[in-house]
């Protein structure tokens, strides 16, 4: 699986966005992002997939790609599963051409989800992150290279993520970097990605 370019996934939190995510989600993808999970963990499963049928066609103008988090919304991209979830079932569920992820922290857990079926992982935390405080312990960025150049999948880097370490995690072998906080707290979503695509996009550029 290729990743979309730029490598950057943008993942909601409408509890911490300055505005709602249908706006967040408009002005993200305007600027540059072809990559957002809908990840709103405290939605029941009928209001997820009314907001996903909300965010899915303004994805889809941008050419971007939207996945849900934890479950399986016609319509949508495909699904990113938390840590310990059957990816094997989503799979068998969702089919072999929709987009699924995985939640990892570690390298065992990396090889499990790709022997499973998955198309990617998110490897957390790399660094500690005020959307998760007290998470970890935060892995840094040479144990995430050692791990992301082995994995048989890509492996994008999550947690304490931003424009001034997002680099050195592509560098160490990353192939993207997912966001959460930094987008949605935000007053100008737009420049917060259109400030980072292209960094990220040289980065994978000269690691060819």
């Amino acid at each position: 699986m290729r990743v979309p370019d730029p490598p950057l996934l943008v993942i909601t939190d409408r509890a911490a966005a300055r505005h709602d995510l249908v706006t967040v989600a408009e002005r993200a993808f305007a600027a540059g992002c072809r990559w957002l999970m809908l990840r709103e963990k405290d939605v029941a499963p009928d209001a997820l997939r009314r907001l996903a049928g909300d965010l899915a066609p303004i994805a889809h103008a941008h050419g971007a790609r939207l996945v849900v988090h934890g479950i399986a919304v016609a319509g949508t991209d495909g699904v990113h599963l938390p840590a310990g979830r059957d990816v094997a079932a989503m799979r068998r569920t969702i089919g072999p051409d929709a987009l699924l992820g995985a939640s990892t922290h570690d390298a065992d857990a990396v090889s499990a989800a790709a022997a499973a079926g998955a198309d990617y992982v998110t490897l957390s935390p790399v660094f500690v992150t005020a959307s998760k405080p007290g998470y970890g312990p935060a892995l840094g960025v040479a144990p995430l290279g050692s791990i992301a150049r082995r994995a048989p999948i890509p492996v994008i880097a999550l947690g304490g993520i931003d424009a001034g370490n997002a680099g050195a995690c592509m560098a160490a072998g990353a192939a993207g970097v997912a966001v959460m906080g930094g987008v949605m707290r935000a007053d100008d979503p737009g420049a917060v990605v259109a400030g980072w695509s292209p960094a990220i996009r040289a980065e994978r550029l000269s690691a060819r």
